[in-house]
């Protein structure tokens, strides 16, 4: 019998990606979602966790950046995979090191654009705005120690037009975020198991 391939989804706000991965995979039976985690107590997150009936534990920043609580606990329950969706904090070295099969995260432009610290919602879609760019999209990717800089998994785009508000440039994104970011961790997990 195949191992079920164990996510904890970190978030930082709403949790609506977090709900569409959870929905995407609760009748999978080898992808398992476990656990949320977030760093912000009153983020809407909790909520959703609760109505999916998905243990859901606050990180505490100071614990999350020294130590090895969040690993301990992450330890316990059998996690493989990470997944970042909407989550706001740098990954610690000592996190990524923890868990060689991957850390994948979620950007809302097709980087190297529009990456790095302060570079997330709405401030990416204004800036795409304001660039006059004709383009933008999403880009899954493995997280190392720098915002926005790990391998790329996948990059899917949509077009922009001088009509658009950077509202509607968010609402576009969101919907590729919804459409394709369950499908390609689903693809990475696929290939993981393979290679290993």
């Amino acid at each position: 019998m195949s191992k079920t391939t164990k996510i904890a989804i970190f978030a930082s706000g709403n949790g609506s990606n977090a709900e569409n991965i959870f929905n995407y995979f609760k009748n999978n039976n080898s992808v398992e979602v476990v656990s949320i985690l977030c760093n912000k107590k009153e983020a809407y997150v909790f909520q959703r966790a609760n109505n999916m009936n998905i243990p859901s534990f606050h990180i505490v920043n100071s614990e999350f950046r020294k130590g090895n609580m969040v690993i301990d606990l992450l330890n316990e329950q059998g996690i493989d995979i990470i997944v970042l969706a909407g989550f706001l904090l740098r990954i610690p070295q000592n996190i990524i090191d923890a868990f060689p099969k991957g850390i994948i995260n979620i950007h809302p432009a097709l980087l190297p654009k529009y990456g790095g610290k302060g570079m997330y919602g709405d401030n990416v879609h204004k800036a795409v705005k304001e660039a006059g760019d004709t383009k933008t999209g999403i880009t899954i990717h493995l997280v190392n120690e720098n915002y926005d800089e790990g391998k790329h998994i996948a990059q899917i785009e949509c077009t922009v037009s001088d009509a658009d508000t950077f509202e509607d440039i968010a609402d576009k994104v969101h919907e590729l975020e919804y459409e394709y970011f369950p499908k390609l961790i689903d693809n990475y997990i696929i290939e993981i198991i393979n290679i290993t």
